[in-house]
C-alpha cells in the first residue's frame, strides 16, 4: 500500500470494482459506533454480523463475502453504509492506493459500461 495522491482529476464511476478487491477494512471505534446506529443495530450486534478481528488481532475489520467482495457491497454495486463508510474506503485511490488499484477501477476505462459519474 502507498500512501500518495492519485490524479487530481479522477471522478469515481461507481462501479464497485475497488470494493470487489480481497483485503481489510480497518475500523476505528468511531467508524463502528457509526455504521451500528446507521444501521438501527447496537454495537455488540454489528460486531457480531460484520467485522471480524485483524489477523494481528488488535482491532476489527469488515467481513467480506466468500468471493473477496466487501460484506458492505450491494447487489446494485453501491456501498450500504455510503454516508457512513469507513474513512480508509473514503480515502481510496486518493489518499492511498497501491500499484494495481487502475486495473480494476472504471474511471480509468470508461467504455466499461460505468455511467453514475459521481465525485469521491
Amino acid at each position: 500500500m502507498r500512501f500518495m495522491t492519485a490524479v487530481a482529476d479522477f471522478k469515481c464511476m461507481r462501479c464497485g470494482n475497488c470494493c470487489t478487491i480481497n483485503g481489510s477494512v480497518g475500523l476505528t471505534q468511531i467508524e463502528v459506533d457509526s455504521a451500528a446506529a446507521y444501521l438501527k443495530l447496537g454495537v455488540e450486534d454489528f460486531t457480531d454480523q460484520y467485522t471480524e478481528l485483524t489477523a494481528n488481532r488488535m482491532g476489527l475489520m469488515l467481513k467480506d463475502h466468500d468471493d473477496g467482495s466487501c460484506i458492505f457491497l450491494g447487489d446494485n454495486r453501491l456501498c450500504q453504509i455510503e454516508k457512513v463508510k469507513p474513512k480508509q474506503c473514503r480515502g481510496f485511490p486518493m489518499e492511498w492506493n497501491y500499484d494495481e488499484w487502475k486495473k480494476v477501477c472504471s474511471a480509468n476505462y470508461p467504455n466499461t459500461g460505468c455511467s453514475q459519474e459521481g465525485s469521491i
